[in-house]
């Protein structure tokens, strides 16, 4: 369901997740603008390979020069960050028009990555790693 913003354009909302990164993405009828936290995509993030991941599903779909991309993203570092704004755009776009759901499914930008830290065990000195073993 589209809603209509501050300047009445109408935007499509997806949060996007990976490992501890969390992304709020709204897409935005516009020129092809990726923001994020108030930055450029290219001030944001350093390396090209982000970029191009953020860029995935809407070189995919087509729609790179149809949507702005507004969005705002905290935790992780910036792989994950940058996983979590993927999933965040694949799930504004199933969104916007359901007709990329399929093409979206099937390259797994709809899918949650599940993989995350995995927590510290009492005794050991990491989640697995345990403390030298000595027979004396």
């Amino acid at each position: 369901m589209p809603k209509a913003g501050s300047n009445d354009k109408l935007f499509f909302y997806g949060t996007g997740r990976r490992k501890s990164s969390i992304a709020r993405v709204r897409l935005v009828e516009g020129t092809g603008k990726i923001t994020i936290n108030n930055k450029d995509i290219d001030e944001f993030f350093g390396i090209e390979t982000l970029k191009l991941i953020v860029r995935q599903p809407l070189v995919l779909t087509n729609t790179a020069s149809k949507y702005d991309v507004i969005c705002s993203v905290k935790g992780g570092g910036f792989t994950g960050q940058a996983g979590a704004i993927r999933h965040g755009i694949a799930r504004a776009l199933n969104e916007a028009n359901s007709e990329y759901r399929p093409v979206l499914k099937s390259n797994g930008f709809l899918t949650r990555d599940p993989r995350m830290k995995e927590r510290k065990k009492y005794g050991l000195k990491k989640a697995r790693k345990a403390p030298q073993f000595s027979k004396r």
